[in-house]
């Protein structure tokens, strides 16, 4: 049996409603205030939910050649420029390499829906001659991933998932098990979603999965407290640099963490709820503990889904109680989506990212917004502050539609 290669994330590339790259998503972590306002990328006045969290400080053309801008949306620039930042990061020269052994794997629940949204307007409005011609190819989720294959010249691997909120870690987890079984060597990792358009944000208000706290937007993504009324829509981007530890080792980059584990499951029980016995995304903890070989006595942090609906915190608490036990209590658990809201398939990347930087900076972020525990979310949650803490290992929780489960197992590196 050939040995399972060791994996390293050397590169981290944000674009976030609270900072962009990994330096500023590290700054509003450490803010800790939410982003969360009312919506301005349309009017959503017609809604009941009216809040989101937009990347506001995002200009594209200070990252791309407009010729580039004019063949891309929001959803694929997203992506571009997350990934052009983690290379940055990782400081990878990819003149030097051998762009075979270089791949993409992304992630994304809705993809370019919310730019076909835009075009759909156009047409209605004015007729064929009035839509984009490159709509055809903005709107599949490949656009992140094949956008970004074309952009830095790189011909490994490369596929696009939309799993809804599990998309992300899916596709961390195959980029890592591509670079582990020897398929590649460096893979460009994460998730991008530009969901903040009328019809997009319309769904969700229609399910009434989403908070109507609009009369104080700041507070009302809250994880885990009793008070939630749902989960709040974001935007964004987050891709991770995988490199093979001992070439990442040998070149001196900097390791934010080891990769050790990835596994997933599916409830089988709803479209939107949860499966209420949590079960299945107890399963799927234990799957990536089991393949990273780490016992959960050696947990010292989770980032949590925590996605602020009144039925997922009470479930994912009871998910890790059956997994860790009696040490559930002793492990930090952060709700981050409190600051940037819930950005699909792109908010778990931004939470693998944070765990990686936990590593790197000793400080676990707050679940900010929690004032009121629920009495069914009993775990410490990191409240009001956030707390300097050395983890050496950490899960990254992903928990979405569909009843997908999908986590992430990291290491603080030798």
């Amino acid at each position: 049996m050939t040995e399972r290669r060791r994996v390293a994330v050397t590169g981290i590339g944000a674009i976030t409603p609270i900072g962009l790259t990994a330096d500023g998503l590290w700054c509003g972590l450490q803010r800790e205030r939410s982003a969360v306002d009312l919506v301005t990328l349309f009017d959503p006045s017609p809604f009941r939910s009216q809040v989101g969290a937009e990347v506001r400080d995002f200009v594209a053309a200070d990252h791309l050649e407009s010729k580039r801008l004019k063949r891309m949306n929001r959803y694929a620039v997203f992506s571009v420029v997350a990934a052009r930042m983690a290379v940055a990061d990782a400081e990878l020269d990819l003149a030097r390499e051998d762009r075979d052994r270089i791949g993409t794997m992304m992630g994304s629940a809705l993809a370019g829906i919310g730019y076909a949204e835009e075009q759909l307007g156009r047409y209605l409005a004015q007729g064929l001659p009035a839509v984009d011609a490159g709509l055809a190819l903005s709107v599949f989720g490949g656009a992140s991933s094949c956008n970004i294959a074309i952009d830095l010249g790189v011909t490994g691997p490369n596929s696009t998932n939309s799993m809804s909120c599990d998309s992300w870690s899916i596709a961390i987890g195959d980029g890592f098990r591509c670079i582990r079984d020897g398929e590649a060597d460096v893979m460009f990792c994460g998730g991008a979603e530009a969901p903040l358009a009328p019809l997009c944000y319309g769904a969700f208000t229609i399910i009434r999965a989403m908070s109507v706290r609009n009369d104080d937007p700041a507070h009302a993504s809250r994880p885990f407290d009793k008070d939630r009324d749902g989960f709040v829509m974001g935007e964004g981007a987050a891709v991770l640099v995988l490199e093979e530890w001992q070439r990442a080792h040998a070149r001196g980059a900097h390791i934010y963490a080891e990769m050790l584990g990835y596994g997933s499951t599916n409830d089988a029980f709803h479209m939107t709820a949860p499966r209420p016995d949590g079960s299945q995304a107890a399963r799927a903890m234990r799957n990536a503990l089991r393949d990273a070989h780490v016992a959960p006595h050696e947990v010292g942090y989770i980032n949590a889904h925590g996605s602020s609906t009144p039925l997922n915190d009470p479930t994912e608490t009871m998910a890790i109680k059956q997994v860790f036990a009696d040490h559930a209590y002793r492990i930090p658990v952060s709700g981050t989506k409190g600051y940037y809201g819930h950005s699909l398939g792109a908010s778990g990347a931004i939470e693998a990212a944070i765990c990686a930087l936990s590593f790197d900076h000793e400080w676990l972020p707050p679940t900010v917004n929690l004032a009121s525990p629920d009495p069914e979310c009993d775990l410490d949650y990191v409240p009001s502050s956030g707390r300097c803490q050395r983890v050496d290992v950490a899960l990254s929780n992903s928990f979405g539609f569909g009843g997908v489960n999908a986590v992430l197992v990291m290491k603080r590196p030798d």
